[in-house]
């Protein structure tokens, strides 16, 4: 009888370390976010070739055209190409910042200019709004997803 409550008291012990260890490992691992989402599936689509350079638009919504003005003042000194342009009917962010860069589309890469536009926006009191690959890009991966899969035999 001892021997039975012990093993039922290391059990329960273990299933209770297993659900805090898989907890704790979530907590401390990124969720897959819309960016590494959006890499993948361009990847699986076969849509870009990672290793070379593409045209990708990054946007940023901003409350005022100074801050706007601040925006891409700071991005042009970055290397990026950014257009400023109002939006009608956004009464908190009526200024859209499109900026582009020449870049391998990776997750790396891509979060990394998300983090640095990020900050750039929370500091002028705007929005990152995401980013997208350029136009050849998207045309590419559609094409290659309305293509029937091969047949391997």
């Amino acid at each position: 009888m001892d021997w039975m409550l012990l093993l039922v008291v290391a059990g329960g012990a273990v299933a209770v370390w297993r659900i805090a260890h898989q907890v704790r490992a979530a907590r401390s691992r990124r969720e897959e976010d819309w960016d590494t989402r959006l890499v993948e599936r361009l990847r699986r689509g076969g849509g870009i070739d990672p290793f070379q350079p593409v045209e990708v638009d990054f946007f940023v919504a901003l409350p005022s055209m100074e801050s706007a003005q601040r925006v891409v003042a700071a991005l042009e000194a970055e290397g990026f190409a950014a257009d400023l342009r109002q939006i009608a009917g956004a009464p908190d962010h009526p200024y859209s910042v499109d900026a582009r860069k020449l870049m391998q589309i990776n997750e790396v890469g891509i979060r990394s200019v998300s983090s640095r536009l990020r900050a750039l926006a929370d500091a002028e009191g705007g929005r990152y709004d995401g980013w997208a690959p350029g136009g050849e890009v998207l045309s590419a991966a559609r094409s290659a997803a309305a293509r029937p899969p091969r047949r391997r035999g």
